[in-house]
């Protein structure tokens, strides 16, 4: 399966989600998209489930060199949330990604104030939150932000991407209450192989997702 852009994947990823509400599944839901590239996903999703449609930032934490590829993630005020496993295989130490932790802090603040201004953040508790990404290949910042999530103590909490690393999936089964991925291939090695046009967002396509949703 590959989608043509992140609109068509959307769309895609709709589908079981309006199975689950037709079911009632998901009651009162609240759409966060992981921007950039979750955004233009979240968008067909939230205007097919009739949900309100917000953001939560999160920042990768890349490897030193190589920052494409996830140590860890930050999301919002939280403390950075480390793969300790992977910290290890490295021979990193937390200590060690201290310069990092603190430039993506700069960024995911600059981010947030760019999307949200003074508009505080949606209420989460007893809602049925689904928390939407283009795809899923480590998982560290789906995972920053599930948790993220579950301390603003949701009904119900949803993870839904067009397309995920099986692995990957199955290790945050324990961080959501459902997952929904239609797309889970056995040969994955990147998201963007799933997609015919998988260019960057800028902070104006964001906002405009978020005017116009």
């Amino acid at each position: 399966m590959r989608f043509s852009d992140r609109a068509e994947a959307g769309r895609a990823l709709a589908r079981p989600l309006g199975d689950l509400r037709d079911r009632g599944d998901l009651p009162d839901p609240v759409v966060l998209a992981l921007p950039r590239g979750g955004i233009a996903v979240a968008v067909p999703v939230a205007r097919a489930l009739g949900a309100p449609l917000d953001v939560l930032v999160v920042r990768k934490i890349g490897a030193p060199h190589h920052e494409e590829f996830a140590v860890g993630a930050l999301a919002a005020g939280d403390p950075p949330l480390f793969d300790a496993a992977t910290l290890g295989h490295l021979g990193l130490s937390e200590e060690r990604l201290a310069p990092v932790v603190e430039r993506e802090r700069r960024e995911l603040a600059r981010r947030a104030r760019r999307y949200r201004g003074d508009r505080p953040p949606p209420e989460l508790r007893g809602r049925t939150v689904i928390v939407v990404d283009d795809g899923l290949a480590t998982g560290a910042t789906a995972r920053a932000a599930l948790r993220h999530v579950r301390r603003r103590e949701p009904a119900r909490l949803v993870l839904a991407v067009p397309v995920g690393a099986p692995d990957s999936l199955d290790a945050l089964a324990a961080e959501a209450d459902t997952i929904v991925c239609p797309h889970r291939p056995a040969a994955f090695s990147a998201v963007g192989q799933f997609y015919d046009d998988f260019g960057q967002l800028s902070d104006a396509d964001v906002l405009d997702a978020l005017h116009v949703s």
